[in-house]
């Protein structure tokens, strides 16, 4: 810490000696104030002040405001004109105004520009981007191409992020991403699964913060960084909202409304949802085997999901007065999946198939969630001094039912293997968090602190068919109750500050983690440390108590172009699942086993970042490296045991792996060169290097990849918007498994109607059909090939009615901070 925090004192000092005026520049004066919105009180962050030398306008100096809409600007004494200015916003003026000594101008209110409304309203359309000392945030415009669609759909669209074709989302190619809901966990986002957020409208989404440099005001769970979405809630007076209707094909259908209710004293808000969707999907695999008694399987295999979900939360914000409020929200989701998938397998010795085999599992998942928010906010003054505090209590419970059953078709007709499986998963959560901010002349000081305390109940059974009896016997090698928590208890402070053009945020967390972990299981566990070695504690309580940096600067090289540096330490916490020790297994070939011997992993992440803005274009581009340390990584091993009709056993393992090196680069571009066509689009390689071994195996690996996206707008004569959205990804590897390259497009048209309330959309997601994820693994055992599809290509017809809502005036949700909110709404 010492060896960090020495350079950037000196770096400091220097700023500070590089602005003082010397004596032939004379005696200097700073000039001081807030820039607001006239209407809302709202800081207008990056507003541009100009100070002009009245007696000679060649000499000009100014600045911008800061997150807080402050700004402070330092001339020599003298006589200036002094003008503020803000995008679709009226500018303020003072004329030659004798500056003597330095002087606050106070609260600068200023208003929306009546003749540029319309212009407005389109720019409220656009997907925009800011730049944080700590964060990127892409405020979702008018994305016709996710409308109908889900928050997962809507995240495969921001920069930075990708989502694969099992919903599973990463951020850099790094998949350990903490995924927040206005600044927090919430059960909203599910419980460490990104399940949740594929039953989510994306129509409910105001913006995107990226965070690949978190502050110390975040968790620091999540070695990738924090993806926090934030939620609509309309600020209007009065009665307000929007339904949007689907339907589909494959057969989707559903509808979502937003409503706001809003007065002086309460605002009452809810968002409701329910959805019907068929996703039917297909793979093929094709495995070879140096032991057992096959050779070769293939298996080709066709899924279908029914998938039924309904969602509502529902909220009142009561103003206590002009400064503090109070938020009550409750959340209700509750879903029943139906999946249906047949598995045809051919088995061959040499190239003579010996048999036939057809494999169908009927899976059933009912899940409830639940979650209760209050959340209080106390404003002490206009300049941004803060107090919040949050209690949340989140439930789910999710119940899976299978039914298992493999026959052989050739060359007879018997019954190979008939199982039930049950598992019933139980997930309570307490949050407790409060957050303090003071500014200070141009500084700013937080601290605050934040209590996770989690436990989830995992009670699994395995009841499998003995032929001989013909009555269903308990698997006890399998059968289960696994009992998990995760507490995690953390303060923090950071301070925040601005000389000229260099602004730095630093900051320090605190968290101590706690996880424990209890096995009730009829089995013997001798067994299974025959496995995972004897020294391994099944029923475990681990403390581990971090410290985590983090340093954030900002340089403005100029109005519009500045430089970022980051860094920050992370942690990632291993899930209930990954530290199970008792197999659950997906066939009778394929079983899953979690390590209870595994660690916390570390990671120091470093973020050097570029902005340049132009009339029509903004440019954003970072370079990034990482070291981690004790990485997760899934191997698969033999278990030298066979199934009773002779196919070798194999086990997938997360472990400990020594190290994994990150290096990579990313740009991306929002151009507007007309108001009928926008472009955005962006660019992301990296490379990693993977280090260790197991079980005298050696896991190391070295890979390069990248991943691209390319989306246009094209307003079409008859203001018909057309869109269209693009992906790469490209191939990458680790020490087991080649991955190729996959590609998918999407398209949408839309039509304003009903003088604007109204808007018809017709959009295809997976134009080509393409979106399919293909690999090739090898170890010393087997080799596996493989084709899956997720999704098939599907088409959406939406309605979107819109009632008593404004026209937007920046497309910012009205400047707020929304992590200073309530939860959920509209």
């Amino acid at each position: 810490m010492t060896k960090i925090l020495v350079p950037l004192l000196a770096l400091f000092c220097l700023g500070l000696h590089a602005q003082r005026p010397t004596a032939s520049q004379g005696r200097n004066i700073t000039l001081t104030g807030t820039v607001m919105d006239k209407d809302t009180g709202t800081p207008l962050e990056f507003a541009t002040v100009v100070v002009q030398n009245a007696n000679d306008p060649s000499k000009i100096t100014g600045g911008m405001t800061d997150l807080d809409g402050k700004f402070s600007v330092e001339t020599p004494a003298g006589v200036y004109n002094i003008r503020v200015e803000y995008i679709s916003y009226e500018s303020y003026s003072i004329e030659s105004k004798e500056l003597r000594q330095s002087q606050d101008l106070g609260n600068i209110r200023i208003s929306v520009s009546a003749t540029q409304l319309e212009a407005v309203e389109v720019v409220g359309e656009k997907t925009t981007v800011e730049v944080r000392l700590d964060k990127k945030i892409y405020n979702i415009g008018k994305d016709i191409t996710t409308s109908g669609g889900t928050v997962t759909d809507a995240l495969n669209n921001v920069p930075s992020v990708a989502v694969d074709v099992e919903g599973n989302i990463s951020l850099r190619g790094n998949d350990n991403v903490q995924i927040l809901i206005n600044g927090r966990p919430s059960a909203i986002a599910g419980f460490g699964s990104t399940d949740a957020l594929q039953q989510l409208p994306a129509d409910a989404i105001e913006k995107v913060e990226v965070i690949t440099s978190p502050s110390a005001r975040y968790d620091a769970e999540g070695t990738a960084g924090i993806l926090n979405i934030i939620l609509k809630r309309e600020k209007t007076l009065g009665f307000n909202g929007s339904v949007n209707s689907f339907i589909g094909y494959p057969t989707t259908s559903g509808i979502t409304s937003n409503i706001n209710l809003r007065s002086d004293k309460f605002n009452i808000f809810n968002t409701t949802g329910i959805r019907y969707r068929y996703s039917p999907g297909n793979g093929f695999f094709d495995n070879t085997y140096s032991s057992g008694s096959f050779d070769r399987i293939t298996e080709d295999r066709e899924i279908d999901r029914k998938d039924r979900s309904f969602n509502t939360n529902i909220g009142m914000e009561y103003f206590i007065n002009e400064r503090s409020s109070i938020t009550g929200s409750f959340f209700w989701r509750y879903s029943k999946d139906e999946d249906v998938t047949l598995n045809e397998s051919e088995r061959y010795v040499e190239d003579n198939i010996q048999s036939l085999t057809l494999r169908q599992q009927n899976e059933t998942e009912d899940d409830n969630s639940y979650q209760v928010s209050f959340n209080y906010l106390n404003k002490f003054d206009d300049q941004g001094h803060v107090l919040t505090a949050d209690v949340q209590y989140s439930i789910d419970k999710e119940n899976q039912e299978a039914v298992i059953e493999e026959l052989i078709t050739f060359p007879s007709d018997d019954l190979l293997a008939l199982e039930n499986v049950m598992q019933a998963d139980d997930q309570t959560e307490w949050l407790i968090q409060a957050d303090y901010v003071r500014p200070m002349e141009d500084a700013q000081f937080e601290a605050g602190f934040r209590s996770n305390m989690e436990e989830q109940i995992t009670d699994y059974r395995l009841d499998s068919l003995d032929q001989a009896t013909g009555e269903f016997v308990i698997n006890e090698a399998l059968t289960n109750i696994f009992t998990y928590n995760e507490n995690v208890h953390a303060v923090y402070t950071q301070y925040g500050d601005k000389f000229g053009k260099f602004s730095f945020l630093a900051g320090l967390r605190l968290e101590y983690t706690q996880l424990k972990g209890n096995v009730e299981s009829e089995f013997d566990l001798e067994d299974l440390e025959e496995i995972l070695g004897d020294d391994v504690d099944f029923n475990f309580d681990k403390e581990y108590l971090g410290l985590f940096p983090t340093i954030n600067l900002i340089y403005e090289l100029q109005e519009n172009q500045n430089i970022t540096l980051g860094y920050n330490r992370r942690i990632n916490r291993p899930r209930g699942w990954f530290i199970n020790p008792f197999p659950s297994r997906s066939s009778r070939t394929n079983v899953f086993q979690g390590n209870p011997d595994l660690d916390p992993a570390f990671s120091d992440a470093f973020d050097l970042g570029y902005l340049k803005r132009w009339n029509e274009l903004t440019l954003t581009s970072s370079v990034y490296y990482q070291r981690e340390t004790g990485s997760f990584q899934r191997v698969q091993e033999a278990t030298g045991i066979t199934t009773p009709d002779g196919i070798e056993i194999i086990r997938t393992i997360p472990i400990n792996l020594s190290t994994n090196q990150r290096y990579g680069a990313e740009a991306g571009i929002l151009y507007n060169p007309t108001r009928w066509l926008r472009i955005n689009s962006s660019f992301n390689f990296f490379r990693f290097v993977t280090e260790g071994e197991f079980n005298d195996v050696d896991y190391g690996a070295e890979n390069n990849s990248w991943f691209g996206r390319f989306s246009s707008k094209v307003t079409l004569p008859g203001k018909v918007d057309w869109q269209t959205n693009m992906f790469y990804r490209g191939p990458s590897n680790n020490a087991q498994t080649e991955f190729k390259g996959i590609f998918s497009m999407n398209m949408a048209l839309s039509k304003d109607i009903m003088d604007g309330n109204g808007t018809i959309l017709l959009n295809v997601q997976d134009l080509f059909n393409s979106r399919k994820r293909r690999s090739f693994t090898e170890t010393e055992f087997f080799t596996s090939d493989s084709e899956f599809q997720w999704r098939v290509r599907s088409f959406r017809l939406s309605f979107v009615y819109r009632f008593n809502q404004p026209k937007k005036r920046n497309g910012r949700g009205g400047g707020e901070n929304f992590e200073d909110e309530g939860d959920f709404g509209s």
